[in-house]
């Protein structure tokens, strides 16, 4: 078992001003791995002013120097891979191959991408020819970071790292579930060697630390990743200081599918559902069929999840591992049940755990159809292996019934013809549209419209979040 209590502040690790330990639970097998500390008001306090008083130097540095440590973080980085594999399978339950090939490659992404897209930003610019007016990009100053655990070390970079690029400071709250990638990522940054102050590590929960970083005046903006309930709590703590507030919450994705779809589209949607043990929040977990093709598409989907094996995190191979805990657990139980009880039909998985997986929060690849989009399956962010599938007469009403959420994060189309997938997409009410199974590439934006969130992650995006814009007249 780790013992992992103490906190990264002011560019070194000291224990908790209060007593607070928390025993974070391996899902695979319901027993504690590490034990962390929960931070207090003095531990906040203390990150905060540290981050405030290194602000009025990280600032001024220029961005040669912050690019060069940054390059000598992606090779820290790279270097310790395995170590990040294994601490993310046994926080949040990731299999070692998907734990490495997805979770741990998505944080060496962003590192390297940021680089590049730093490498390109122009901070300070003329606002047009002829204009004396200048134009200058700013540190928005001291930052609160506030992490999940579905993706940790991918959202961890996502905000990080632009905020040391941007010459911000900042404190870390990762999920206090799975807090172990964000430890070893501070190890990484302390190596690297950033001035002390200028990032700072507190772990807590949200009704503490993360309460405390938003509400608290010596902050200047939050990033949230997390529940749409969670981010309004963050902002209307954060109303009173008026600090900026990024948000990237949940989403209810739609997935249309077409007659005319390629051959393999069913079967990839309910694989993208299931990968991470569903546990992504712009997963298509609404599978909207056209009805000519809704009998053979609910045979593909449940084919393709009685298919998919469920085993232990530490294994590798090809399988999924358990939800991340047990309130997780417990109320994807009650999701699937409220399907069962409000008149959907089952054709896959089911409410008991897998054959042979007695302990560990593991969940059988689930799927509903005959669903109506007003059925708690189908309105709820259930964050589990359950897919819903529901027929469509015309592609009116499929957009309809896709934009019929509060959420609107990603939406999928699958169709062979290239101009109605385009007029789709344009009609989706979401940040992201994916179009025939296509991903997006590094550096594009990310983030949602309505209950999903504000703001955007990543590329160019991700470095203005961190950002303030100076007009200045009379330059020349």
């Amino acid at each position: 078992m780790l013992d992992k209590r103490k906190f990264y502040i002011n560019g070194q690790w000291v224990e908790p001003l209060k007593s607070n330990d928390f025993e974070v639970i391996d899902p695979s097998t319901e027993k504690v791995c590490a034990i962390i500390s929960l931070g207090d008001f003095g531990d906040t306090n203390s990150a905060v002013a540290s981050a405030k008083k290194a602000f009025s130097t990280w600032s001024n540095t220029s961005k040669n120097e912050r690019l060069s440590l940054l390059k000598k973080l992606y090779e820290i980085y790279k270097s310790n891979w395995e170590k990040m594999t294994e601490v993310i399978s046994m926080e949040m339950g990731a299999p070692m191959d998907w734990a490495s090939s997805a979770q741990t490659s998505s944080g060496a992404s962003h590192i390297k991408d940021f680089i590049k897209r730093l490498e390109k930003f122009e901070f300070e610019k003329s606002f047009e020819e002829g204009s004396d007016n200048h134009i200058a990009y700013e540190p928005i100053g001291v930052c609160g970071l506030i992490t999940p655990w579905n993706w940790p070390i991918n959202q961890i970079t996502l905000k990080v790292i632009p905020a040391l690029a941007t010459g911000c400071t900042m404190i870390l709250k990762p999920s206090e579930i799975a807090p172990l990638s964000g430890m070893l990522f501070t190890e990484m940054i302390n190596e690297a060697g950033f001035p002390k102050g200028v990032f700072n590590l507190v772990n807590g929960n949200g009704e503490g630390v993360g309460t405390q970083i938003s509400s608290h005046p010596d902050i200047d903006m939050v990033s949230f990743t997390g529940s749409t309930r969670a981010g309004k709590l963050i902002t209307k703590n954060s109303a009173d200081t008026i600090k900026r507030v990024c948000l990237e919450l949940g989403g209810k994705g739609g997935n249309i599918i077409f007659a005319d779809s390629y051959p393999d589209a069913v079967k990839d949607g309910v694989k993208n559902i299931m990968s991470n043990s569903g546990q992504s929040c712009d997963a298509p977990t609404r599978m909207l069929v056209e009805k000519s093709i809704y009998e053979r598409a609910i045979k593909e989907a449940a084919d393709q999840a009685n298919n998919i094996k469920v085993d232990l995190a530490e294994k590798n191979g090809d399988h999924i591992g358990p939800v991340v805990s047990k309130i997780q657990f417990d109320k994807i139980q009650d999701l699937i049940k409220s399907g069962i009880n409000e008149g959907a039909t089952l054709v896959a998985g089911g409410p008991d755990r897998p054959t042979g997986l007695n302990k560990g929060y593991f969940i059988r690849p689930t799927i509903f159809t005959d669903v109506s989009n007003d059925m708690r399956i189908a309105k709820e962010e259930i964050f589990g292996p359950v897919l819903s599938i529901i027929p469509f007469e015309n592609e009116d009403q499929a957009i309809d019934i896709a934009n019929d959420t509060s959420y609107g994060l990603g939406n999928y189309v699958q169709t062979e013809d290239k101009e109605k997938a385009k007029r789709v997409a344009k009609k989706f009410r979401s940040g992201g549209v994916y179009i025939n199974g296509k991903s997006s590439d590094p550096g594009t934006p990310f983030g949602g419209y309505r209950q999903s969130g504000n703001g955007r992650e990543g590329g160019i995006w991700g470095l203005e979040e961190y950002l303030e814009v100076k007009t200045i007249c009379g330059w020349k």
